[in-house]
């Protein structure tokens, strides 16, 4: 495999710039605007979605701009499922859900880098069904 086509190491991203290519990466989106419009889109509706101490930890762990991006967002008193946040968010900037779902889970996948496995996990017991795949996860149930 040459350079130009292996993978991104998966280390957590430390600079909103490196943030930035991970997610044009995996997104494959032809430029860092581009990419950025899906971390302020997804990251915005994650914000409204999360609370408490996995809200601020997150935060934490994210660069300094994606962060405030994060929180800068008031909680909505009524969680949605994972499939119902992507219909928001596909609503809220007038695409489609086969695009709005490819943008949630460019960045996620990132923000779950970063996050790290602990953290990731208490987030997706905190959030309705249907987030896990979006952090690029499998979503496990229990046979009834």
């Amino acid at each position: 495999m040459s350079a130009r086509h292996a993978p991104l190491p998966q280390s957590s991203v430390t600079t909103y710039d490196q943030m930035l290519e991970r997610v044009r990466y995996a997104g494959a989106y032809p430029t860092r605007a581009r990419a950025e419009e899906a971390v302020h889109l997804v990251l915005s509706g994650l914000g409204r979605q999360l609370t408490g101490v996995e809200r601020s930890e997150l935060a934490a762990r994210l660069p300094e701009e994606a962060a405030r991006v994060l929180t800068a967002q008031a909680p909505d008193s009524r969680p949605l499922t994972g499939w119902g946040f992507v219909k928001s968010l596909a609503t809220r900037a007038g695409a489609g859900l086969a695009t709005t779902r490819w943008d949630t889970g460019s960045v996620l996948t990132t923000v779950a880098d970063a996050a790290g496995p602990d953290l990731l996990t208490r987030i997706l017991r905190r959030l309705p069904g249907g987030y896990a795949l979006l952090f690029g996860r499998a979503e496990l149930t229990q046979a009834a």
